[in-house]
């Protein structure tokens, strides 16, 4: 299963306040045991909000904001994607996780696979998702 690990935001994170070089050679060790263990898919950390925008959808309209956002626990400071075979092994990889920041919080959220969304996901959208998934891997992979 594919999985989603959120690091949440916080006034720090928000702030631009970047991390030590401690950190960053701890989650560095961190990042290349998930490699070893062939979990880690990708792995970001992310911009203030300040430099974000959000765009509200209501039909037609299109409505975008600009970023600082007030619910800094709301938002989110980085992220991995991260192949496990559950739930289970998913935690117990987060709890050997380096603090990312002083205060931190890791939020795991499974990712949908095809057969999750059952007859409503056609064979042909599913020919239509491997193709755009290998067009989209060739375009990064040139």
């Amino acid at each position: 299963m594919k999985v989603m690990v959120i690091v949440k935001a916080n006034p720090d994170s928000e702030a631009g306040v970047m991390p030590s070089e401690e950190i960053l050679t701890d989650m560095g060790k961190y990042n290349e045991e998930l490699v070893k263990a062939g979990i880690l898919l990708a792995g970001e950390g992310l911009h203030p909000s300040s430099k974000g925008a959000r765009v509200m959808f209501s039909g037609a309209n299109r409505t975008v904001t600009d970023g600082p956002f007030a619910e800094t626990k709301e938002l989110i400071a980085g992220f991995w994607l991260w192949q496990v075979n559950s739930m289970a092994e998913a935690i117990e990889w987060v709890k050997r996780c380096p603090c990312p920041m002083q205060e931190s919080e890791l939020e795991i959220r499974p990712i949908f696979a095809a057969e999750d969304f059952g007859a409503a996901f056609t064979p042909e959208l599913k020919e239509q998702e491997e193709r755009i998934r290998a067009e989209a891997e060739k375009l990064q992979n040139s």
